[in-house]
Order: C-alpha cells, then structure tokens, then sequence
C-alpha cells in the first residue's frame, strides 16, 4: 500500500496522540535520551530493522547516548501515515516500560 499524504488537519490530531513528537521545518521530531551509547545505538538498530521492514527510512543522529530522529516520506513530498506508524514503532523500542510506581511511593514498611 502506498504512502497517503497527510493534511494539516489529519497532521495536528495525530500529532496530539503521537507521544513526544513535535514538528519542525515539516518534518516529525523527536529527541531521546538513553543511559549510555549502548543503549542509545542498540535502540536505533532496532529501529533499523522495523524501518527496513517497512521500507521507510528516519533521518536520524547519534551522539553518545541521544538520538534525534525526523520522519518525512520522501515519495509525497510530506509527512505521511507511515511516519506515524513508524513514530509509534519508535516510541515503543525507546520506552519499552512505563515507570514502575509501588505502593506507599517506593518506601519500605
């Protein structure tokens, strides 16, 4: 199925339930910061494989433990379902886990 082109309309109430997300200079953008190198370029490799799976390709850098990624799809000259599709793979690779919250705020008996 091919990209579909979205309108500024269907861009703006995704981007409400896209977490993290924001756009800049037309492109979605998101900014994540991990614990350590390895962390941060274990993610982009897992990334890498979703993105090669659906045929569609972050810009993206990495230095040390942050990543900085763009989605835009090349073929319709804008932002496109799939980089949603894609901006929610992300966000599942780079937060796995929601925190942790115990009973009584973490303190012992």
């Amino acid at each position: 199925m091919p990209a579909k082109k979205l309108s500024e309309a269907e861009i703006k109430t995704l981007l409400s339930k896209a977490k993290g997300w924001s756009l800049v200079n037309g492109k979605l953008h998101r900014e994540f910061t991990c614990d350590n190198f390895v962390t941060a370029f274990g993610n982009m490799t897992r990334v890498a494989l979703v993105a090669e799976a659906m045929n569609h390709h972050p810009e993206w850098s990495n230095v040390w433990n942050k990543v900085v990624i763009d989605l835009h799809t090349h073929s319709v000259k804008g932002i496109s379902d799939f980089d949603f599709v894609l901006a929610d793979k992300i966000n599942e690779i780079f937060e796995p886990f929601p925190p942790l919250r115990l009973p009584g705020g973490g303190k012992g008996q």
